[in-house]
């Protein structure tokens, strides 16, 4: 007789496939639930990149599925420009990491768990949700198994959409990663290709309007558009990819977990929270995620069951806890860098001199946002 599934993970992106992997890696059955695992339609392209943390590169690592250097590019440096002079500089040759983060290509590693998926024996790819003593929702933003839990999701618009993009730079990136905040807007040129190469993603938060202005021109315009925004600083610029444009907002579910008569539940990823990516850090919260609810279940006491009510609200507090001060700190940047107000603007741009030679302060924030936080769980290590 076939032994029913422990936990039906709802959304197969690369939260969820990261924890069917390490789940099943503990010889939990595992059920992944992919609506469109049969389409023989090609899916579209995806242009979006994410840059990972040291923690999040361990938890990939671990189910062998971190890209190889050319589709994880190591950032060496970051900066960060303001609008009227501020500036901040981060080295990792200051940190005691090799990195200050990577840059991932999201085709890549979603091809790599995909496959890793496909040759774990304790995982089932399915495209309707299945009966399993616990349910974890990593469905995305757009959940909606959080409606049919009755789970209130507080949403707060930012007035902002994100245009992603890639392009081709006439000069190297030399794996610096680069900022600027310029009347509201937030520009970054994310270095891809591996060490020496050409190649930036793009992830550009502005108004609405502007974002279908700007997804809608000439290729020519627009990169015109964007040379001017980084002020020349890459060269001259060609598209490589389609331009994708989304609306940016700062989100939480009131509830994580739950237990309904039909067995517990739990959300992670962006099912859970959403942040403004301007700090780049909301897949590595989605993993975060992963990280706690795999080690909350696999620490258990044997007489307790995955579906535990106690065991999920550990969960549930920790990683509120984690998104309050990561998605409040978020937050504080936006609503300081979208303000055009001259008084804030000379404001923010003396705080970013100060930052940038404030020395330890300085340093605590650049460990906190590479993952290095009091948490063992997302400790940040250098590899040897």
């Amino acid at each position: 007789m076939t032994r029913p599934f422990d936990i039906c993970i709802r959304g197969a992106g690369i939260v969820g496939r990261t924890l069917a992997l390490h789940l099943a890696g503990k010889q939990l059955r595992v059920a992944l639930i992919d609506p469109d695992a049969s389409a023989q339609a090609p899916r579209p392209s995806d242009v979006r990149a994410y840059a990972l943390s040291q923690a999040s590169r361990q938890l990939l690592e671990s189910v062998r599925c971190w890209p190889d250097v050319q589709h994880a590019t190591p950032v060496l440096a970051m900066q960060v420009h303001g609008d009227s002079g501020g500036q901040v500089a981060f080295n990792a040759a200051d940190t005691p990491a090799e990195a200050l983060n990577w840059i991932v290509d999201v085709p890549v590693l979603e091809a790599r768990l995909a496959e890793a998926v496909r040759y774990q024996p304790l995982i089932e790819v399915r495209q309707s949700p299945q009966p399993a003593t616990l349910t974890v929702v990593c469905e995305g933003r757009a959940s909606s198994s959080r409606a049919e839990w009755g789970v209130q999701w507080d949403v707060t618009p930012y007035g902002q959409w994100a245009l992603a993009t890639r392009v081709h730079c006439a000069n190297a990136h030399t794996q610096v990663a680069r900022q600027w905040f310029h009347d509201g807007e937030i520009l970054a040129f994310l270095p891809m290709d591996g060490p020496q190469g050409n190649l930036c993603a793009i992830v550009w938060s502005v108004s609405p309007e502007r974002a279908k202005i700007l997804q809608g021109i000439a290729p020519e315009d627009f990169c015109e558009a964007l040379e001017m925004s980084s002020h020349g600083v890459m060269g001259s610029v060609s598209l490589t990819s389609d331009r994708k444009v989304w609306p940016l907002q700062l989100a939480q579910a009131r509830r994580w977990t739950g237990v309904a008569t039909q067995g517990a539940w739990v959300l992670a990823g962006d099912a859970a929270h959403n942040m403004h990516p301007l700090a780049g850090q909301g897949l590595n919260m989605g993993l975060a995620d992963v990280s706690e609810l795999v080690r909350v279940l696999t620490e258990r006491p044997y007489w307790r069951g995955v579906g535990d009510a106690k065991l999920l609200r550990q969960y549930e507090r920790a990683r509120k806890a984690d998104f309050a001060l990561m998605g409040q700190a978020n937050d504080a940047l936006h609503q300081l860098f979208s303000n055009p107000h001259p008084a804030l603007q000379a404001l923010r741009n003396w705080g970013m001199n100060r930052f940038e030679s404030s020395g330890p302060i300085k340093q605590w924030v650049a460990r906190r946002a590479m993952g290095a936080s009091g948490n063992p769980a997302t400790q940040g290590k250098k590899n040897t």
